[in-house]
């Protein structure tokens, strides 16, 4: 497993390389400032904030698909691999190894789960016996949806909607997952689960993940480098280890602090932008 104090070390390979970006919105909303993360191959890293912070948008900056939100990156680069990636179409992306998982699952309702799952596949040139047998790797990492493999998506569970929407992913082959807000909606016997499930495809099968969450409890235990985003701004990153001990980040996103556990609400937004910024 990829130690969380090496993931910037010099012996390891940089995939995703994201270089001071800025997004805008209907050509008037500044959402991204300047945005730079890298995400190390073998690794699992994390994007953290809360709601609105920017974690989705920089997710789509990535895979391009910020059109179809009348939203474009206006300044910086994004490199996989070393090549510039900005204005790849989305399926070339995919071909290349980069595959998002979009925030709320988004199942094709009136399809089986098998067949949400085969629809991950579609760009591959591979014949039928390949298919068959990454199918039934999803379904040794995903054992329930093999039992719900003839019933509708649209029936299933959230967490089972959230396994459809992995195991659609791992078929397309990819290198490299963007997982958006994985634990939304969920209950935390489920979250475990599915956190599980992303260490052991990163340990075993050796998919890089880049996961925007706003659970940075649960994130900070199975990533291994972790990004705080804060109002379009990358404003702390670190080994997740140091994360996780990190005074601000205990109170702040943890919930404790030396006084004890303390509730996010009860803290002033400007204050926490002060010790960021100071």
């Amino acid at each position: 497993m990829l130690d969380a104090a090496n993931t910037n070390d010099v012996g390891v390979e940089t995939l995703l390389e994201v270089n001071n970006i800025e997004v805008i919105y209907n050509h008037v909303i500044l959402v991204l400032k300047g945005v730079s993360l890298n995400v190390p191959k073998g690794g699992i890293t994390a994007l953290l904030g809360g709601n609105g912070a920017g974690k989705t948008t920089t997710l789509k900056a990535i895979s391009n698909l910020l059109h179809s939100e009348r939203g474009e990156v206006t300044k910086g680069s994004v490199k996989y691999r070393g090549q510039d990636v900005h204005d790849s179409d989305p399926a070339e992306l995919v071909r290349k190894g980069v595959i998002q998982v979009m925030e709320g699952r988004h199942c094709f309702e009136h399809l089986t789960v098998e067949e949400n799952l085969l629809t991950g596949y579609y760009t591959r040139k591979s014949g039928k016996a390949e298919m068959q047998r990454d199918l039934e790797l999803v379904y040794n990492y995903f054992p329930r949806l093999k039992e719900r493999r003839k019933s509708l998506a649209g029936y299933t569970s959230g967490g089972e909607q959230q396994m459809v929407a992995i195991g659609r992913a791992l078929m397309a082959n990819p290198e490299t997952i963007l997982l958006d807000e994985p634990s939304m909606g969920l209950a935390p016997q489920l979250v475990e689960e599915i956190f599980g499930i992303v260490k052991d495809l990163n340990e075993k099968e050796g998919v890089s993940f880049l996961l925007a969450e706003q659970n940075t409890n649960v994130a900070l235990r199975f990533a291994h480098y972790g990004y705080i985003l804060e109002s379009g701004r990358v404003v702390m990153d670190g080994p997740a280890a140091d994360l996780r001990e990190n005074p601000d980040v205990k109170e702040f996103y943890l919930g404790v602090s030396e006084e004890g556990r303390k509730s996010f609400r009860d803290v002033r937004s400007y204050r926490r932008r002060k010790r960021w910024l100071s």
